[in-house]
């Protein structure tokens, strides 16, 4: 776990050090972020793919690679996480965090035969002022494989994997009545859906647990909780796919959140790793092996 940690520790640092703030309004900075991601997935032995798509005279990717099913390989799951930042922050949970979970579990899972399809995605303009629109990457990349009628089993969205703290009544909820149901300290990781994901949120908890003690929750969203759809699961959502969030809650727990204090720092790299080793497991339940 020592390996994964440190090449956690490099992606983030990389990303939200090196770069620094990657909103939608610094296209140089997006495009380093790219590239960056495109090499890691070719070292890793990828074929990788682009989809460039144009927004208000400038033109934004989403990057991703595959591993071909075996046995059913029209049947496909996405693994994703978005690349840029709100203007102002560098971006180290929100979201390095999710992109450098990403690429590992594309390290890790690169020679594994799976039955179904796998796809690792870096998603572009998550944030606003473009998320929730059609512009968003994840919508223009979702609303690419409806076209194709592409079979989704499921989408996994990476969306702040690192920040934890064992600090007593550090975790926030939503709705109030949440707090005699989940732990009052943040130190755990949630698998998010909506209802028509239960299944595959059941089953997405279940491997996670498989492959890590980490303490994982689960939480099927209402549309009154507020933030349950706040990211790239959602755009699989509006077009019907099952998709869930895997996050260390956000906002409801880091208090650096779309601020200039989310630097690599403020990170727990030991227990990022867990989380991947966890993904890890789930997909190969999932897409089989």
């Amino acid at each position: 776990m020592l390996d994964i940690r440190d090449r956690l520790r490099e992606t983030v640092n990389f990303l939200a050090k090196e770069i620094g703030p990657r909103p939608y309004t610094q296209t140089s900075a997006l495009n380093k972020a790219a590239d960056y991601i495109k090499s890691k997935f070719s070292e890793y032995g990828y074929h990788v793919f682009e989809q460039p798509y144009k927004v208000e005279e400038n033109t934004y990717t989403n990057i991703f690679v595959e591993i071909k099913g075996n046995k059913a390989p029209e049947k496909i799951l996405v693994a994703g996480a978005h690349y840029d930042t709100v203007i102002g922050t560098p971006g180290a949970d929100d979201n390095a965090s999710g992109i450098a979970g990403m690429l590992e579990l594309a390290r890790l899972l690169k020679d594994t035969q799976l039955d179904r399809t796998v796809q690792f995605v870096a998603f572009t303009l998550e944030e606003p002022p473009f998320f929730r629109s059609r512009h968003q990457g994840s919508y223009v990349y979702a609303q690419g494989l409806r076209q194709k009628s592409a079979q989704v089993e499921g989408m996994i969205c990476l969306e702040m994997i690192g920040y934890f703290t064992d600090r007593p009544d550090s975790q926030f909820f939503p709705l109030p009545f949440l707090r005699w149901f989940y732990p009052s300290k943040g130190n755990f990781i949630t698998l998010v859906g909506n209802i028509r994901s239960r299944a595959f949120l059941k089953s997405m908890t279940k491997g996670f647990r498989k492959g890590t003690d980490l303490h994982v929750e689960s939480f099927t969203g209402l549309p009154i909780a507020t933030g349950t759809d706040f990211s790239d699961h959602r755009s699989f959502w509006k077009l019907g796919y099952n998709a869930i969030m895997v996050t260390d809650t956000a906002f409801y727990r880091n208090p650096q959140y779309h601020g200039n204090g989310d630097v690599p720092e403020i990170l727990d790299y030991e227990r990022m790793a867990k989380v991947v080793l966890g993904i890890r497991s789930a997909i190969e339940e999932i897409a089989g092996r």
